[in-house]
C-alpha cells in the first residue's frame, strides 16, 4: 500500500496541487496595494505582469528588505516596479510535481507561477502547497535546499 501511495504521489501533476486563480497586477501598482492584497488574500507574494507577461514577482520579503529597509523608499510613492525581483522562472501545470520540487530546489524559490500550454499564468505552487502532496523525502529535501541561507 505506501509503495502505491508513493507512485500515485510521483504521479501527481502540478495542476493537481496549486493555487488556482491567482492574479497580477502592473509593475506600476502602488505598494501599499500590494500590501494589502497580500494582507486580504493571506499571501506572501504577487505577481507582476506587464504587455501580457509575466515580468517579475513581489514578495513580502521584497518589500521589507529592498524596500523598508532602503534609506532612499518612500511608501507613499513606491511602485511594485522599485521591489520586485525582475525575471521570472515559471513550471507547466502538466509538469510532474517532483519535476517542479527539483526546479523549485535548484533556483531556492518558495513559490513557481505556473503556466498552460498557451503560456497564461493559471495559478501559483508553493512549498505549502507541495507540504499536503509529495512524499515526506522528497519534500525534506526540498524543503532543506530552498531553505538554505543563500
Amino acid at each position: 500500500m505506501g509503495a502505491l501511495l508513493q507512485q500515485r504521489r510521483l504521479a501527481m501533476k502540478v495542476k493537481d496541487v496549486m493555487h488556482k486563480g491567482v492574479d497580477w497586477v502592473s509593475p506600476d501598482t502602488p505598494i501599499a496595494e500590494i500590501a494589502k492584497l497580500m494582507r486580504a488574500h493571506d499571501i506572501g507574494c504577487i505577481p507582476i505582469g506587464e504587455d501580457d507577461k509575466l515580468v517579475g514577482m513581489v514578495t513580502d520579503r521584497d518589500i521589507v528588505c529592498k524596500g523598508l529597509a532602503s534609506h532612499t523608499f518612500d511608501a507613499r510613492r513606491a511602485t511594485a516596479r522599485d521591489v520586485m525581483t525582475e525575471g521570472i522562472h515559471c513550471c507547466r501545470e502538466d509538469d510532474d510535481l517532483a519535476k517542479a520540487m527539483h526546479h523549485m530546489e535548484k533556483l531556492q524559490v518558495r513559490r513557481l507561477p505556473v503556466i498552460n500550454k498557451s503560456k497564461r499564468m493559471v495559478g501559483i505552487i508553493s512549498l505549502g502547497d507541495l507540504s499536503r502532496s509529495a512524499s515526506n523525502d522528497l519534500l525534506t529535501e526540498t524543503v532543506r535546499s530552498v531553505s538554505a541561507h543563500h
